[in-house]
């Protein structure tokens, strides 16, 4: 008998008795059918954390700030804290002096850090602190001034990033657009809003800027912030700056430090190191969101358990499905046998039926985990996540369900050997004998 002829005999013979592969298949379609979401819900989370770790930054870029044994806010940290003067608020503008703060780092410690092994440049990070923002004479809101660091992205929901240059411009918060006084996102673009800023003797300025775009809410990007361009940054920072006493200017709560961008995780951690010896703590993008990585990892992980927990039992259903499926066709088999049929080609015969059965199984459960899966992720990305923009919950990676696919097959495969080898064994006589 060829091979296409096993093939084509192995599944008529599977489907010779309907409800019992029927029976079976459910089986293998609820393992598959778990797995299958399981792991799109693995997919969906992690490929939405590793965008949101591309719009945090860059991966070779790493934010240091100064060691300080005062560091208030610090997880763990209770009680009072012992004053330092030369700390500094790791939140601009907090009036209240309940924000964390750490250890200023000044230009002499921007020359250190210059100096560190395995340091390409270094930028400090200006923490500028505006008091309101106005369009025109109305109402005045307020907002943080933010910056983007090396390699962050913003998601814009209109216009673009402020360009280069000596004119101010800047991008403008959604959440602020029609508390301003513009009818849309649009309606903003091109307009001029005055940014108020007090100085270290408390005198405020103002600085009239030009909307570019309008950035949307994200998980990771910069909240309710104003993004400046280089040239208002700098006015906005002069301004801060003036009656501040001249040692007092330049002090900054983190810096910016490059290195080599096919730098290996043993060289990321030698230069961690370098740092901490050298009175610093460094921090990548991925030590940010790795935590939360592993944990949704670990969730994923839990989930595929059950799954796994219901193939085991399903390939205990094709074991007895093919088992009757033996003795129900001995003669047939002992016929076979006298024909010429090899004990091999016997063996064949049974295990594709246990693979014709996996397929099935499946091939259904994953289609159907695939159209409720994509259904329930565009339900809740329009309702209870309608404010995380970009998340798609439940994501299918073809690779991956096709690899499931195989998987599964494989162990309706080893769940279908103790059967076909029964069958293999069996003597021509003595089958064609059974009753």
């Amino acid at each position: 008998m060829k091979t296409i002829d096993l093939i084509g005999s192995a599944i008529s013979n599977t489907l010779r008795s309907k409800t019992r592969t029927f029976l079976t298949t459910i089986a293998i379609f609820v393992g598959a059918f778990t797995l299958t979401l399981t792991s799109g819900l693995g997919t969906g989370i992690n490929r939405y954390i590793d965008d949101t770790v591309a719009s945090i930054g860059a991966s070779d870029v790493m934010t240091v700030t100064k060691s300080s044994d005062t560091d208030s806010g610090a997880p763990g940290a209770s009680g009072p804290v012992e004053y330092d003067p030369d700390a500094i608020s790791t939140v601009p503008g907090d009036p209240g002096g309940f924000a964390p703060t750490t250890a200023a780092l000044t230009a002499d410690d921007l020359d250190t850090l210059a100096e560190v092994s395995g340091v390409l440049r270094v930028e400090p990070t200006r923490s500028i602190s505006a008091d309101y923002v106005q369009f025109a004479d109305g109402t005045k809101y307020v907002a943080s001034v933010g910056s983007l660091i090396p390699g962050q992205t913003v998601q814009l929901a209109t216009g673009s990033l402020p360009a280069d240059g000596e004119d101010f411009q800047v991008v403008l918060p959604v959440e602020l657009v029609e508390p301003l006084g513009f009818s849309s996102n649009g309606a903003a673009l091109e307009q001029d809003v005055t940014i108020g800023v007090s100085d270290g003797v408390q005198a405020q300025h103002t600085v009239v800027a030009t909307i570019t775009g309008v950035a949307d809410e994200s998980l990771a990007g910069t909240g309710a912030s104003l993004i400046p361009n280089d040239a208002l940054a700098d006015e906005l920072w002069s301004l801060q700056n003036t009656g501040v006493a001249e040692d007092q200017q330049d002090r900054f709560a983190s810096a910016n430090v490059w290195f080599a961008a096919d730098a290996t995780e043993a060289e990321i951690t030698a230069l961690k190191d370098a740092l901490t010896d050298a009175g610093f703590t460094g921090t990548t993008i991925a030590d940010q969101l790795g935590a939360f990585k592993a944990v949704i990892d670990a969730i994923v992980l839990v989930l595929n358990a059950f799954a796994a927990i219901a193939l085991l039992a399903a390939s205990f259903g094709i074991v007895n499905t093919l088992y009757m499926s033996v003795q129900e066709r001995t003669r047939d088999i002992g016929l076979m046998k006298a024909m010429g049929m090899g004990s091999g080609r016997v063996f064949t015969l049974f295990s594709l039926e246990a693979v014709f059965i996996g397929l099935l199984g499946s091939v259904i459960g994953a289609g159907v985990a695939i159209a409720v899966g994509s259904g329930i992720s565009g339900a809740l990305s329009e309702s209870l996540f309608a404010d995380l923009p970009g998340l798609q919950l439940i994501a299918f990676d073809p690779l991956t369900v096709g690899i499931m696919v195989l998987v599964v097959m494989l162990i309706a495969f080893l769940a279908g050997t103790l059967p076909a080898a029964s069958a293999a064994r069996k003597e021509p006589v003595d089958a064609l004998r059974y009753e």
